[in-house]
């Protein structure tokens, strides 16, 4: 029997509810429209209820953003470079990232539908269709990809008021990993210079 809308949610909400932590390989890629221009980049996300992230990049180039409630952490070691914000700014500027940290509360921050006729993809994951309640939220709508068992995020794209797209794409989802409190507090390493954006 196909599920409804709000069961799928309900069902996703439990899920996520029942989730410490989750560890998942990802390539993310950027379109910037007014350059014609695609970058790909690949690492492994790690997050940790409430609010705590680890963007650990690897390819092309290795950086590591860092976020817990209360700070913001971008180390990019080609640099020697470490810049340090209030999280609050990042979760404003970055729409997945703030999407990402607030998935408890998809429903009340965004309408969400079945996108699509078939309500899924080939592989039979559930397709949806997000509007955001609120116009700061960067975009006018975001696509999501759950897997059809685990009913995790497995992917995700949205495009912005400039018609700029992000796609992100997670693989090797595993979750309840217990990571600890401290991996999310990054310590600059020795030398490097550490710019603080106030």
């Amino acid at each position: 029997m196909a599920l409804s809308i709000n069961e799928l949610i309900a069902k996703a909400q439990d899920r996520y509810e029942k989730t410490v932590d989750i560890k998942a390989d990802f390539i993310q890629e950027a379109t910037i429209k007014s350059m014609n221009k695609t970058d790909r980049e690949e690492g492994v996300f790690y997050f940790k209820n409430p609010r705590r992230m680890v963007w650990d990049y690897t390819k092309p180039k290795k950086k590591k953003l860092v976020i817990n409630p209360h700070t913001a952490w971008l180390y990019i070691p080609e640099d020697s470079m470490v810049y340090v914000q209030d999280a609050e700014s990042i979760l404003k500027s970055k729409v997945s990232i703030r999407f990402l940290a607030g998935l408890g509360k998809l429903k009340d921050d965004f309408s969400i539908s079945f996108a699509g006729s078939d309500h899924v993809d080939r592989e039979g994951n559930f397709l949806l269709k997000l509007v955001p309640k609120e116009r700061d939220f960067g975009m006018e709508e975001l696509f999501l990809a759950l897997d059809k068992e685990k009913l995790q995020i497995t992917r995700l794209s949205f495009t912005d008021g400039y018609g700029n797209t992000t796609r992100l794409f997670f693989r090797n989802i595993n979750v309840n990993n217990k990571l600890p409190e401290k991996f999310f507090t990054f310590i600059p390493p020795a030398g490097v210079e550490v710019y603080h954006n106030r």
